[in-house]
């Protein structure tokens, strides 16, 4: 059973340890600490207030002794002096009660000036623990705050973002590949030799074409002989027929058997 009891105390604890709020704590603390001042206040209040009492009957039997001493002196100055025994044994009784209230005084004020000084000290205890109080405070905040930050930036993640950077470059390089595996089969293709070859037939035209204008400029001599051609028509890309001389032809012929072989074996090949 005491272990079970300990138990539950323990778990207890624990719990308070994670339910209790530093900021709660610490004004529960500056509140006990002022409480505490008050009520030591009024403590020495009180006792200020006895040793004033003290003080005013000791006053007064200081007063009734001076008193007597006058009245006996006055008695023996009208020759009774009985009387002014009587006053004497009665200033004698007053000032044994004045030593008594002396004494009492006296360790009355000592007590009174030791409450002061401890209320002083106390009084600088709870300002600098006040302090300290708003200091933890602002410390508790800031651990919050802190721990905020911290926690939201737990949150971020940046890792699908850059893998999503990653695949489209990827994709980009595929797809720019595959363009330039397209080229290069238009490149080897039958139509791209065609127009290859419709492309320096129209260069040989135009060179034909400007020797024509150099020599009626007379830039350039004209050759004294020359041999019939014979004029083919390609089909050029624009529909229009372009007049080529029959070695162009051949080279285009042996140009496209050429491609024509090479095509059959891969064919074959494959």
């Amino acid at each position: 059973m005491k272990r079970f009891f300990n138990w539950l105390k323990a778990l207890f604890n624990r719990t308070m340890d994670k339910v209790e709020d530093p900021e709660i704590m610490l004004d529960q603390a500056r509140r006990d600490m002022q409480a505490a001042l008050i009520g030591n206040r009024e403590k020495a209040v009180q006792a200020i207030t006895q040793k004033n009492r003290l003080q005013g009957m000791l006053e007064d039997t200081t007063k009734k002794s001076v008193s007597l001493e006058q009245n006996a002196v006055v008695a023996l100055k009208q020759g009774n002096r009985d009387l002014a025994q009587q006053f004497m044994r009665e200033k004698m009784t007053n000032d044994a009660v004045m030593v008594q209230l002396t004494e009492s005084y006296n360790k009355a004020a000592a007590v009174v000036e030791s409450v002061k000084v401890a209320i002083k000290r106390q009084e600088e205890e709870v300002r600098k623990k006040t302090a300290e109080a708003l200091a933890l405070k602002a410390q508790w905040k800031q651990a919050q705050i802190q721990n905020s930050i911290t926690k939201a930036l737990d949150g971020l993640t940046f890792e699908n973002q850059f893998e999503s950077f990653g695949a489209a470059s990827e994709r980009i390089k595929m797809m720019q590949s595959e363009a330039d595996a397209r080229q290069e089969m238009h490149g080897d293709s039958i139509e791209g030799k065609l127009a290859g070859m419709q492309d320096k037939a129209m260069d040989y035209e135009a060179e034909a074409e400007l020797t024509k204008l150099e020599e009626r400029l007379g830039m350039k001599a004209a050759p004294v002989a020359t041999e019939e051609t014979q004029t083919v028509t390609v089909a050029a890309s624009n529909g229009q027929a372009a007049p080529v001389d029959a070695s162009v032809e051949q080279k285009l012929q042996s140009e496209a058997d050429k491609q024509l072989e090479e095509l059959e074996k891969r064919l074959g090949n494959s």
